[in-house]
């Protein structure tokens, strides 16, 4: 079975990724970051669901971005709580966190000879950050393998994907399994609530996050209701 490197950070998009990963028959080695984000409850998200999944290796890598500041995730700014009425950049953004995360799995990528990274970014559904593009994703992979004896791929299966598509494949993949572990385990919120349930799962309800995933669910469940 091939190796690949995934990057977990304890979400919908990453955990479905992780099950897509392994539905491909790909041995899978987890990397999740503290990174000074607001709250630890992603990580100890990405420590259940690659526990529940039995990775070979689940990493935990720090690196402190609130060095650079610039983002409402790595600093004391307000959270926005309406993300339709934002403009430009959200401030959620944490500059270059894709390219620097990147980086770290292609280093761990090349000691583990791992052909593949896994990434689960995509470019119709997201919050706003430039470095979901594909277009960068692209340029990432050229540059990467440019630096490297061996070649290596950008796997971003959910690229094109919205939320409510998002649910669908990992119930696809997993069936109900896959979907009490999305339902139960997987974060999201950015403010780290894990004390409200909604049909979506656990979350604060208001912040962009929660939004995006919640709107997903309305999308998804609405589709089974009306099939």
């Amino acid at each position: 079975m091939p190796r690949a490197v995934l990057l977990l950070s304890g979400g919908l998009d990453s955990t479905t990724l992780l099950a897509y990963a392994v539905n491909e028959r790909f041995t899978v080695h987890a990397m999740t970051f503290r990174y000074g984000q607001r709250h630890a409850v992603e990580i100890e998200a990405a420590r259940r669901i690659a526990a529940l999944y039995g990775v070979r290796d689940h990493v935990i890598v720090d690196v402190d971005l609130r060095t650079f500041g610039g983002s409402a995730l790595t600093s004391d700014v307000a959270v926005p709580k309406d993300r339709a009425n934002q403009i430009g950049i959200p401030i959620t953004y944490v500059p270059a966190r894709n390219t620097i995360f990147l980086s770290f799995a292609l280093a761990w990528a090349e000691v583990l000879e791992a052909g593949d990274i896994f990434i689960g970014v995509n470019a119709l559904d997201y919050s706003g950050y430039p470095d979901c593009r594909d277009d960068t994703l692209k340029a990432l992979q050229v540059t990467l393998n440019l630096g490297m004896e061996q070649r290596f791929v950008l796997d971003t299966p959910l690229m094109w994907i919205d939320k409510a598509q998002t649910f669908a494949l990992a119930n696809d993949i997993g069936g109900d399994r896959l979907m009490r572990i999305v339902l139960e385990h997987t974060h999201s919120c950015y403010m780290g609530d894990r004390t409200h349930r909604h049909d979506w799962g656990y979350g604060c309800g208001t912040c962009p996050a929660c939004e995006l995933r919640s709107q997903g669910w309305l999308r998804y469940s609405g589709k089974l209701r009306n099939a």
